[in-house]
């Protein structure tokens, strides 16, 4: 990502609520995004990224490139938490 002009950090993140997920079909590569918090018990967060994007479609851009978000695994996509 930092080759690609992204910028990885740690950083607060602003409230569940204002999460968007992005999955990916492993068999047919298509996108599904979904508005709110992805949280199921089961899941963990395994790691975040921050990424200097224009827009939250940029954004998914981004999230539906990531390992995570194939194989049945999901990425949730949340803005920074402003102070």
């Amino acid at each position: 990502m930092q080759q690609c002009g992204g910028y990885v950090a740690g950083h607060a993140l602003a409230d569940l609520t204002t999460a968007t997920a992005v999955r990916v079909d492993p068999n047919t590569g298509e996108r599904t995004v979904t508005d709110g918090p992805y949280a199921e018990s089961h899941e963990v967060l395994g790691g975040y990224d921050v990424i200097d994007v224009p827009d939250l479609d940029a954004a998914l851009e981004w999230a539906a490139r990531c390992p995570g978000s194939k194989d049945g695994g999901t990425v949730v996509v949340r803005p920074l938490a402003e102070f």
